[in-house]
């Protein structure tokens, strides 16, 4: 008797480890967005997965979340006219990652891309072109 129940007993932690093991086996993605896998062996792999339930192997490999819907970021910058004004002046920028690139971006970038390349990349487009017009023309063209 004593050992049928050691057996179940161990049965029954056998079952729960099989759970725990079986369901880190598995990462979801939501709609909206994709995911990459990193590997504690051969690194960032070139995979971009779609919306639904996907495997990994457990302890090796983990999903990384990117959100690839359009994302409003709005950029502020004091900057000078054609005629050598400052002006503040306010840029908003709808963003988003193109799926096929995640796995070069989190290479280069990491995932906050968005915080590292957005707000250089629009500073220098906004300057150059705020730098073509005087402050006048900036008042009266505001609306274009």
């Amino acid at each position: 008797m004593n050992r049928i129940t050691a057996l179940g007993g161990a049965g029954v932690a056998g079952l729960i480890g099989l759970g725990l093991a079986g369901s880190s086996c598995f990462y979801s993605v939501e709609g909206g967005h994709r995911a990459i896998i990193f590997s504690r062996i051969g690194g960032t792999k070139d995979d971009v997965y779609a919306e639904g339930l996907h495997f990994k192997w457990p302890w090796l490999q983990w999903p990384i979340m990117y959100d690839i819907r359009e994302r409003p970021r709005k950029i502020s910058s004091p900057t000078g006219t054609k005629d050598l004004q400052m002006v503040n002046i306010s840029l908003r920028i709808l963003f988003r990652p193109q799926q096929q690139n995640l796995p070069s971006m989190f290479r280069s970038y990491g995932t906050d891309y968005d915080e590292r390349v957005l707000p250089s990349v629009a500073n220098e487009v906004l300057k150059s072109v705020v730098a073509q017009f005087n402050a006048s023309q900036l008042i009266t063209q505001r609306a274009k």
